[in-house]
């Protein structure tokens, strides 16, 4: 088989309708071997004939889509200078946009001999028990789909796993129960359009594999936070999990979702790879040029490991950030999806040991002409020093506000804390995004995500139960901010099941009227529990699982139904911050906070740790900014009463000056009204202990 010179560029396996070009950048290797597989497994050896600025290529003719491939890279093996070449092991394409398999978990996969260590290279082939890359079809009919641009204001974000969605569910065919097609069915795509969210996050389906150690215990990467192909898609969610097939599965799925105007985003980990530390497998980048991919400690043998998983990838090196860009762009121009959360994105923002917020990484998003203008949210921290970086990512980010999940969490449990803590939250936390000219909508709200209890966990667990992970329930978070209700786990007690009630209630409201943008944790509108477990990476099961034949049909009710308020009321969704002053004329302040004795707050009150309770009015009437066609934005306005403390409290309706009317919508102590209850400047309303009431304001009553 004659192989051509080719090109550089573009990196990885292309094909151009008469054969394909391939190109690998490695600085470290002397010579590269482009490895053919047939559908029996056998392999044929190419040399690739031509090096250009460290990028190997060779063009073949009549090498098709389809064609399986992979590489082996001959060069220095000396650990001490961080230098990893072993030819003996078969190594994944960057670039591949698709890959078939998963890894056989076999010692011939590591580059070392288990018996003499690390230092030692291992000759075994691992050929046999690697997944191999896939020459990739493009073509897809994209006619009539286009982005939604769902302003973020507007947007609300509902964290999903593929297969955890659907894998149990009864009405959708057994055969496309968890896989993209399942997402994509006409009874899923209806049950999210009546919840009423504007965007689905997907866990990761960037192609990743099962750690070993998972494998070895029966579990497996459930999460899967564990990539080793950035532009590969993972085809076990695939109803056909042939790679041509799920590639246009997942992209089916994609235009589906904007057809019913939900928008697609994607939970992506460029922070690390599968490879681990110097004692994991060699599967991609470690062989390709270790010490080039990877941060390394100033001992070349180990690496830097700023993610707890045994690595970080060297975002300090021009072709590791350009991979990572021309993956971002592949997912927007390609698959058309809508956004990213980045996983531990402090760690892309390292240079040496510090969190620098203007580090190339974020340089090259900012003028990038099609990242920049998609949705990117920031889970703004690390495991290494100085990475919890909530704040102060740059302006084109929007972050998940974990300081808000706390904050939250700990005013709902009755914990000692100041109120201004939780005014500042509920408001968008002016006080970590405004001074970098961010908006409010730069905070994504949440109360529970992937990582952690479920809602109803939450109020129903003290202590995580993780036992089923197989590490003797020492994994996981053991600070939750949780609390129980009075009795650990699943219980009888109707007075208990009560007050969880009222807290998931609470706990829905406080979110979704919450300025910024607010993200719900798939089941958790409907009572999703995982048995206390608050670490399920591995438990790809019912722990898992969103169970359709238990369904917490009245908490799903009062979940819409608050999504549907927040939708009607732009009040609760401003683009802009409240300023606590007169706007455009108005004799009253845009927001005004209360006693319970009816009095605005004064700096004593907002100091009182112990205190459990207020009152909040927005002015709906003073809303700066215009809608798009350059119109006022007009609402109601709305008083909110918040009481967390433990008995029930009386609280006295403000003076006239804010509103003559006041008509009783919300009250999570219910879960509906039984009337129509009004109330005047002065009233007293009774406020259960442990809930929270929304008032709204109505025209005075005729004489």
């Amino acid at each position: 088989m004659k192989i051509w010179p080719g090109y550089a560029y573009p990196l990885g396996a292309v094909f151009d309708g008469s054969g394909t070009n391939f190109s690998l950048f490695s600085q470290t290797a002397e010579r590269v071997e482009l490895c053919l597989f047939d559908e029996e497994g056998k392999e044929t050896r190419l040399d690739l004939p031509e090096v250009t600025g460290y990028c190997w290529h060779g063009y073949l003719h009549a090498v098709e889509p389809g064609q399986r491939y992979g590489f082996r890279i001959h060069g220095p093996w000396e650990p001490a200078n961080g230098h990893s070449c072993n030819p003996s092991k078969l190594l994944l394409d960057p670039y591949a946009k698709a890959i078939d398999g998963q890894v056989k978990w076999d010692e011939a996969v590591f580059p070392y001999n288990f018996d003499s260590g690390p230092e030692n290279m291992s000759e075994g082939d691992s050929a046999p028990f690697m997944p191999k890359c896939v020459v990739h079809q493009p073509h897809f009919d994209w006619s009539g789909d286009r982005r939604l641009q769902i302003p973020w204001h507007e947007t609300i974000i509902y964290e999903t796993h593929v297969k955890g969605l659907t894998a149990m569910h009864p009405n959708i065919p057994p055969e496309l129960r968890g896989t993209y097609a399942g997402l994509a069915h006409p009874i899923a795509i209806e049950y999210l359009k009546q919840l009423g969210i504007t965007a689905i996050e997907l866990m990761p389906v960037q192609y990743f594999i099962h750690d070993k150690r998972l494998v070895d215990q029966g579990l497996r990467n459930y999460w899967g936070y564990n990539t080793i192909g950035f532009f590969a898609l993972h085809n076990e969610y695939a109803s056909d999990n042939r790679p041509a097939a799920a590639v246009a599965e997942f992209k089916k799925m994609v235009k589906t979702m904007h057809q019913a105007g939900i928008e697609v985003i994607l939970d992506v980990v460029y922070n690390h790879t599968a490879e681990g530390n110097h004692l994991g497998p060699m599967l991609c980048f470690k062989g390709i040029d270790n010490a080039y991919y990877y941060r390394l400690t100033e001992d070349k043998r180990y690496h830097m490991d700023y993610t707890g998983t045994g690595n970080t990838l060297n975002m300090r090196n021009p072709h590791v950030l350009q991979l990572l860009m021309d993956s971002l762009r592949y997912w927007v121009l390609e698959m058309h999806v809508d956004g990213f959360r980045f996983d531990l994105a402090s760690t892309l923002a390292r240079v040496l040991h510090d969190v620098d917020r203007l580090s190339a990484f974020f340089d090259l998003i900012q003028q990038d002409p099609v990242i920049s203008q998609i949705k990117l949210i920031a889970e703004p921290w690390d495991v290494g020093e100085g990475g919890y970086q909530v704040g102060n990512f740059p302006p084109v980010w929007t972050e998940w506000n974990g300081k808000y999940r706390d904050c939250v969490r700990e005013f709902w449990r009755g914990e000692n804390q100041t109120l201004a803590e939780f005014s500042a939250r509920f408001t968008g936390s002016s006080d970590l995004y405004e001074n970098t000219s961010r908006l409010p909508y730069a905070s994504i709200n949440f109360i529970t995500a992937h990582d952690g209890f479920t809602l109803n966990d939450l109020v129903s667990y003290n202590e995580k139960h993780n036992e089923a992970n197989g590490e003797e329930n020492q994994d996981g978070e053991s600070n939750n901010r949780s609390w129980n209700c009075g009795v650990e786990g699943p219980t009888h007690n109707p007075d208990v099941r009560e007050l969880r009630n009222r807290q998931k209630r609470n706990f829905l409201a406080t979110l979704l009227l919450s300025q910024g943008v607010p993200m719900l944790l798939w089941g958790d509108e409907a009572g999703r529990t995982q048995q206390g477990n608050n670490n399920a990476y591995c438990q790809d099961n019912e722990i898992s699982w969103y169970d359709w034949t238990n369904i917490d049909k009245e908490l799903l009710d009062y979940c819409q139904m608050l999504i549907q308020y927040r939708k009607d009321h732009h009040v609760f969704h401003r683009r802009g911050w409240f300023q606590g002053r007169p706007i455009h004329g108005s004799e009253i302040n845009d927001i005004a906070w209360f006693t319970m004795e009816g009095e605005q707050m004064t700096v004593e009150d907002w100091e009182q740790g112990y205190a459990k309770s207020l009152g909040v009015i927005l002015n709906g009437s003073t809303i700066p900014n215009p809608n798009p066609r350059g119109e006022p934005v007009i609402d109601d306005n709305f008083y909110i009463i918040f009481n967390a403390h433990h008995e029930s409290l009386d609280f006295t309706i403000p003076g006239p000056e804010w509103g003559e009317l006041w008509l009783k919508e919300i009250d999570t102590a219910v879960t509906e009204l039984e009337k129509e209850e009004s109330f005047k400047p002065g009233n007293k309303i009774k406020v259960q202990s442990r809930s929270l009431v929304v008032l709204r304001g109505m025209l005075p009553e005729p004489e």
